[in-house]
Protein backbone atom coordinates (compact mmCIF):
# COMPACT_ATOMS: atom_id res chain seq x y z
CA UNK A 1 0.00 0.00 0.00
CA UNK A 2 1.49 2.86 -1.34
CA UNK A 3 2.06 5.96 1.26
CA UNK A 4 -1.14 8.23 -0.10
CA UNK A 5 -3.42 5.16 -0.02
CA UNK A 6 -2.14 4.55 3.61
CA UNK A 7 -3.18 8.57 4.75
CA UNK A 8 -6.53 8.42 2.70
CA UNK A 9 -7.45 5.13 4.72
CA UNK A 10 -6.75 7.06 7.95
CA UNK A 11 -8.83 9.88 7.41
CA UNK A 12 -12.04 10.54 8.65
CA UNK A 13 -15.01 9.59 7.35
CA UNK A 14 -17.53 12.56 7.30
CA UNK A 15 -21.19 11.74 8.18
CA UNK A 16 -24.26 13.80 7.90
CA UNK A 17 -26.79 14.65 10.75
CA UNK A 18 -25.61 14.53 14.81
CA UNK A 19 -25.19 10.80 15.06
CA UNK A 20 -22.40 11.47 11.58
CA UNK A 21 -21.02 14.95 13.67
CA UNK A 22 -20.54 12.75 16.50
CA UNK A 23 -19.02 9.54 14.33
CA UNK A 24 -16.94 12.11 12.76
CA UNK A 25 -15.55 13.55 15.91
CA UNK A 26 -14.64 10.16 17.54
CA UNK A 27 -13.01 9.21 14.34
CA UNK A 28 -10.89 12.55 13.97
CA UNK A 29 -10.21 12.67 17.70
CA UNK A 30 -9.11 8.71 18.24
CA UNK A 31 -6.58 8.63 15.60
CA UNK A 32 -2.79 8.95 16.69
CA UNK A 33 -2.89 12.64 16.55
CA UNK A 34 -5.61 12.79 19.02
CA UNK A 35 -3.93 10.50 21.29
CA UNK A 36 -0.74 12.22 21.04
CA UNK A 37 -2.85 15.17 21.94
CA UNK A 38 -4.57 14.27 24.95
CA UNK A 39 -1.06 13.48 26.08
CA UNK A 40 0.26 16.62 24.99
CA UNK A 41 -2.45 18.83 27.03
CA UNK A 42 -2.18 16.71 29.87
CA UNK A 43 1.42 17.32 30.26
CA UNK A 44 1.32 21.20 29.66
CA UNK A 45 -1.11 21.31 32.00
CA UNK A 46 0.90 19.37 34.27
CA UNK A 47 3.74 21.84 34.19
CA UNK A 48 1.58 24.92 33.06
CA UNK A 49 0.20 25.75 36.60
CA UNK A 50 3.80 27.18 37.88
CA UNK A 51 2.82 30.56 35.28
CA UNK A 52 1.46 33.50 37.35
CA UNK A 53 -2.24 33.59 35.70
CA UNK A 54 -4.85 31.23 34.88
CA UNK A 55 -4.89 33.18 31.73
CA UNK A 56 -1.27 32.31 30.76
CA UNK A 57 -1.42 29.03 32.13
CA UNK A 58 -4.67 28.78 29.13
CA UNK A 59 -2.50 30.76 26.71
CA UNK A 60 0.32 28.27 27.32
CA UNK A 61 -1.21 25.62 26.51
CA UNK A 62 -3.50 26.91 23.18
CA UNK A 63 -0.04 28.33 21.95
CA UNK A 64 2.32 25.62 22.31
CA UNK A 65 -0.93 22.80 21.03
CA UNK A 66 -1.47 25.13 17.74
CA UNK A 67 2.17 25.41 16.99
CA UNK A 68 2.73 21.76 17.32
CA UNK A 69 -0.34 21.21 14.95
CA UNK A 70 1.06 23.86 12.40
CA UNK A 71 4.62 21.72 12.48
CA UNK A 72 2.62 18.64 11.76
CA UNK A 73 0.50 20.05 8.88
CA UNK A 74 3.96 21.65 7.56
CA UNK A 75 5.37 18.35 8.25
CA UNK A 76 2.82 16.34 6.75
CA UNK A 77 2.87 18.74 3.51
CA UNK A 78 6.57 18.50 2.75
CA UNK A 79 6.77 15.00 3.43
CA UNK A 80 3.58 14.07 1.43
CA UNK A 81 4.91 16.36 -1.54
CA UNK A 82 7.87 14.23 -2.05
CA UNK A 83 6.26 11.20 -3.15
CA UNK A 84 5.12 10.89 -6.65
CA UNK A 85 1.37 10.87 -6.01
CA UNK A 86 1.48 13.65 -3.80
CA UNK A 87 3.43 16.00 -6.40
CA UNK A 88 0.36 15.84 -8.46
CA UNK A 89 -1.71 17.39 -5.69
CA UNK A 90 -2.51 21.13 -5.18
CA UNK A 91 -0.94 22.74 -2.60
CA UNK A 92 -3.70 23.87 -0.88
CA UNK A 93 -5.39 20.60 -1.72
CA UNK A 94 -2.42 19.41 0.83
CA UNK A 95 -2.56 21.70 3.05
CA UNK A 96 -6.02 20.96 3.48
CA UNK A 97 -5.52 17.18 3.74
CA UNK A 98 -2.69 17.50 6.27
CA UNK A 99 -4.65 20.38 8.34
CA UNK A 100 -7.71 17.47 8.42
CA UNK A 101 -5.38 14.45 8.83
CA UNK A 102 -4.24 16.11 12.17
CA UNK A 103 -7.32 17.87 13.73
CA UNK A 104 -7.27 15.14 16.15
CA UNK A 105 -4.08 17.75 18.28
CA UNK A 106 -6.63 20.92 18.01
CA UNK A 107 -9.71 18.32 19.53
CA UNK A 108 -8.12 17.27 22.24
CA UNK A 109 -7.31 20.43 23.90
CA UNK A 110 -11.48 21.35 23.95
CA UNK A 111 -12.40 19.73 26.73
CA UNK A 112 -9.09 20.67 29.06
CA UNK A 113 -9.07 24.69 27.58
CA UNK A 114 -12.95 24.75 28.73
CA UNK A 115 -12.21 23.68 32.31
CA UNK A 116 -9.13 26.04 32.46
CA UNK A 117 -10.99 28.65 30.63
CA UNK A 118 -13.91 28.59 33.70
CA UNK A 119 -10.80 29.70 36.08
CA UNK A 120 -9.76 32.50 33.94
CA UNK A 121 -13.21 33.96 33.74
CA UNK A 122 -13.42 32.92 36.97
CA UNK A 123 -16.35 30.40 37.29
CA UNK A 124 -14.50 28.10 39.35
CA UNK A 125 -11.08 28.12 41.70
CA UNK A 126 -8.16 27.54 39.66
CA UNK A 127 -7.13 24.50 41.68
CA UNK A 128 -10.19 22.80 40.58
CA UNK A 129 -10.25 23.96 37.06
CA UNK A 130 -6.35 22.47 36.67
CA UNK A 131 -7.59 19.03 38.31
CA UNK A 132 -10.73 19.41 35.97
CA UNK A 133 -8.06 19.74 32.86
CA UNK A 134 -5.78 16.66 34.07
CA UNK A 135 -8.51 14.44 34.88
CA UNK A 136 -10.33 15.10 31.59
CA UNK A 137 -7.25 13.99 29.86
CA UNK A 138 -7.22 10.51 31.81
CA UNK A 139 -11.01 10.38 31.23
CA UNK A 140 -10.41 10.46 27.26
CA UNK A 141 -7.53 8.18 27.41
CA UNK A 142 -9.95 5.75 29.09
CA UNK A 143 -13.05 5.89 26.38
CA UNK A 144 -10.29 5.59 24.06
CA UNK A 145 -8.88 2.23 25.40
CA UNK A 146 -12.22 1.00 26.02
CA UNK A 147 -13.62 2.02 22.35
CA UNK A 148 -10.79 0.13 21.44
CA UNK A 149 -10.63 -2.92 23.20
CA UNK A 150 -14.53 -2.98 21.64
CA UNK A 151 -13.77 -5.67 19.22
CA UNK A 152 -16.66 -7.94 18.62
CA UNK A 153 -16.62 -11.02 20.97
CA UNK A 154 -14.42 -9.38 23.77
CA UNK A 155 -15.84 -9.66 27.00
CA UNK A 156 -16.28 -6.30 29.25
CA UNK A 157 -13.68 -7.12 31.42
CA UNK A 158 -10.75 -6.51 28.35
CA UNK A 159 -12.61 -3.93 27.25
CA UNK A 160 -12.09 -2.43 31.21
CA UNK A 161 -8.59 -3.45 31.20
CA UNK A 162 -8.15 -1.69 27.95
CA UNK A 163 -9.80 1.55 29.10
CA UNK A 164 -7.11 1.13 32.66
CA UNK A 165 -4.06 0.80 30.76
CA UNK A 166 -4.55 4.21 28.93
CA UNK A 167 -5.60 5.84 31.76
CA UNK A 168 -2.58 4.66 33.74
CA UNK A 169 -0.54 5.86 30.83
CA UNK A 170 -2.12 9.30 31.00
CA UNK A 171 -1.80 9.44 35.07
CA UNK A 172 2.02 8.27 34.04
CA UNK A 173 2.39 11.22 31.90
CA UNK A 174 0.76 13.67 34.38
CA UNK A 175 2.96 12.25 37.49
CA UNK A 176 6.27 13.12 34.76
CA UNK A 177 5.92 15.87 33.52
CA UNK A 178 5.28 17.20 37.35
CA UNK A 179 8.53 15.59 38.23
CA UNK A 180 10.02 17.03 35.07
CA UNK A 181 9.05 20.54 35.85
Amino acid sequence: MGDAQGARATEPAVGRGSAGAARTFVDVAFTDHGVHGVVLVSALTAIGWHFDTDLEVLGFIVGSVVVLWLTHVYAAVVAGRRTPAGRGIALWRAVLSAAAHTAGLLLAMLLPVFFLLLAVIGLVDEYVAYYLALWVGVAELAVMGWLNSARPGNPWWMRTLGALVTAGFGVAVIWLGTLVH
